[in-house]
């Protein structure tokens, strides 16, 4: 094997593990997501506002089309509106 082609090879391979590692981020933020749109802020201990807030101010950054992707690697729908934490 030439030495382009095994470069080639390697950078497949990394590619590949890449995407993988994409998915179950994907997943990871799709569930988080949902989660954080179904918690009612008020009930939430003290201790965990800040970092629910953390998670929403995250998610909400996120550009709409990775958003859907993560919901759609979990099958998830959350409402059209921003997830707020108070």
């Amino acid at each position: 094997m030439s030495h382009r082609s095994e470069k080639l090879s390697m950078l497949g391979r990394e590619l590949e593990l890449l995407m993988g590692e994409r998915q179950t981020l994907l997943q990871v933020v799709g569930a988080t997501a949902a989660l954080i749109a179904s918690l009612d802020s008020s009930h939430l201990p003290l201790g965990a506002v800040k970092p629910a807030d953390l998670v929403a101010s995250t998610i909400n950054a996120l550009t709409d089309e990775t958003l859907q992707d993560a919901l759609a690697a979990v099958h998830a729908e959350i409402e059209d509106k921003p997830v707020v934490i108070n």
